[in-house]
């Protein structure tokens, strides 16, 4: 891991390979899980968007509510000022989609056992009690809320002077109108609540200093509300093509005639979507339950893998680097960080308080994806595609290490004086998943905040969300009388 600024890499250095570099050796090694999580599986790394935070900070399976004192934050010199935070939702429900092919496949389990005696994993999963209803619907589950009371209580620890007891009502909280971003919200302000009073219930967030969290889907759901990006990515059906085709490609086809002969199936009833959620099932039982369910045992860690990749083909190209407005319809939101960053220096400088010291913000792993692409982060020197999987292995674009259940992208602004000179600045840190992202432009752990705006000048200055999201218009012109 990359600390302090004493830290970035030498200017010789081309600094995209910096960049890759460290990236690789912060985010792109599978975290194993520890011993003392026993029910966890061999599979748990290559869950995708379903991993569990703690399988990307194992950490948390010993203290899962001490502060993270790595990273290094800079010298005593400089002081926070302010933090905005960008926090998917904790642990959730399948959805109901996800539950009817669950369903499905049991089905045909169930309409195939092994005769009479009904032995075989593929006996076992026919009875496993099925234990998902409908009205789950991806809802925030109760481990969901305790990602984020103590993803809560560590980052009032690591921040202490911004996470005081009188800025409790000076927080800013937005989410998604999702139920599950909702109840996060409240969750965290729960573990903030249990942070100052401990050993008191928390009230009702209504009843908060703070207030409850104001809704803003046009941040928080951006891509609901961008018309070229439903139209060319999210209703188009060629979009998703290398998903499709790594679906009918032959690592796809070997996993699921071995599924079939595991589950004792004929082939012919099971397809790629019916795999994936039989896969997921194992990573939902322990995200959810906490238990290893016999779903687990389906697949080695090589059918994982090919999952895994299954899954990031299609973050890749419905979320990220795809098609540019999966990155480009972000900008809006990319654009308020830095209208709060810039408020709270303006603040300082005129030794005014600054009027919100935490800004807290609520979404999903589709908030995440696009806004760190559209910084230049996890980006592979080949697209991923259907028929590269084989290249792709040690990729850095690997959603479940980026975007698990609780993510966080963290933004951190320091007031920093010399006691020698009368000389101020402002530094920033940023921060995925409690962990330093080394910065874009430097490679270094912190940046000057102007150093940091300047390089994305561009997303600042002329990225405007209501240009980029308009269909282009097309001319019909006829030669015909």
């Amino acid at each position: 891991m990359l600390r302090g600024p004493q830290h970035r890499l030498r200017a010789s250095v081309a600094p995209a390979a910096a960049l890759a570099a460290a990236l690789l050796s912060a985010f792109g090694r599978c975290s194993v899980p520890e011993r003392s999580d026993p029910a966890a599986s061999a599979l748990s790394p290559y869950f995708g968007t379903k991993t569990r935070y703690e399988d990307v900070n194992p950490e948390l399976l010993a203290d899962p509510v001490a502060p993270r004192r790595d990273p290094e934050l800079p010298a005593g010199t400089c002081t926070p000022v302010q933090l905005v935070a960008l926090i998917r939702h904790g642990t959730r429900y399948p959805t109901t989609k996800q539950i009817r092919k669950l369903r499905q496949l049991q089905g045909v389990l169930q309409a195939h056992g092994p005769g009479d005696g009904r032995r075989g994993l593929g006996a076992a999963l026919a009875d496993w009690p099925l234990w998902y209803e409908d009205w789950m619907d991806g809802q925030l589950v109760e481990k969901g809320r305790q990602d984020m009371r103590q993803l809560a209580l560590r980052l009032a620890g690591l921040f202490p002077d911004l996470f005081r007891r009188e800025n409790f009502g000076h927080l800013r909280v937005v989410t998604s109108s999702k139920h599950r971003c909702v109840d996060s919200s409240a969750a965290f302000l729960q573990g903030l609540w249990q942070h100052y009073h401990p050993g008191l219930p928390p009230p009702d967030v209504a009843d908060m200093d703070c207030g409850p969290p104001r809704i803003n889907d046009k941040l928080m759901r951006f891509f609901d509300h961008c018309e070229k990006f439903l139209t060319q990515v999210e209703r188009n059906a060629t979009a998703l093509y290398h998903v499709q085709a790594f679906k009918t490609g032959p690592e796809m086809q070997n996993i699921l005639k071995k599924v079939a002969a595991t589950l004792q199936v004929p082939v012919d009833n099971l397809n790629a979507d019916l795999i994936q959620v039989a896969f997921f099932t194992c990573s939902f039982d322990l995200a959810i339950k906490g238990v290893k369910s016999p779903w687990c045992d389906v697949f080695d860690i090589d059918d994982a893998k090919v999952l895994e990749y299954l899954n990031d083909l299609k973050q890749y190209w419905k979320r990220s680097y795809g098609y540019t407005i999966n990155s480009r319809s972000s900008c809006a939101l990319f654009q308020d960080i830095f209208q709060h960053l810039d408020r709270a220096v303006e603040q300082k400088q005129r030794s005014q308080p600054v009027s919100s010291p935490v800004i807290l913000q609520f979404g999903h792993a589709e908030t995440l994806l696009p806004l760190l692409s559209l910084m230049g982060y996890f980006k592979d020197k080949e697209p991923l595609t259907a028929y590269n999987y084989k290249e792709q292995v040690h990729r850095k674009f690997r959603s479940g290490h980026i975007v698990p259940y609780a993510s966080n992208l963290i933004f951190v602004l320091y007031h920093c004086e010399d006691a020698k000179t009368p000389k101020e600045e402002f530094q920033v840190q940023m921060l995925l998943n409690e962990k330093v992202l080394p910065l874009a432009h430097s490679q270094g752990t912190v940046a000057l905040y102007e150093d940091v705006k300047s390089h994305y000048k561009d997303i600042l200055l002329s990225c405007h969300t209501s240009e980029e999201c308009e269909l282009p218009k097309v001319n019909i012109t006829s030669d015909e009388l």
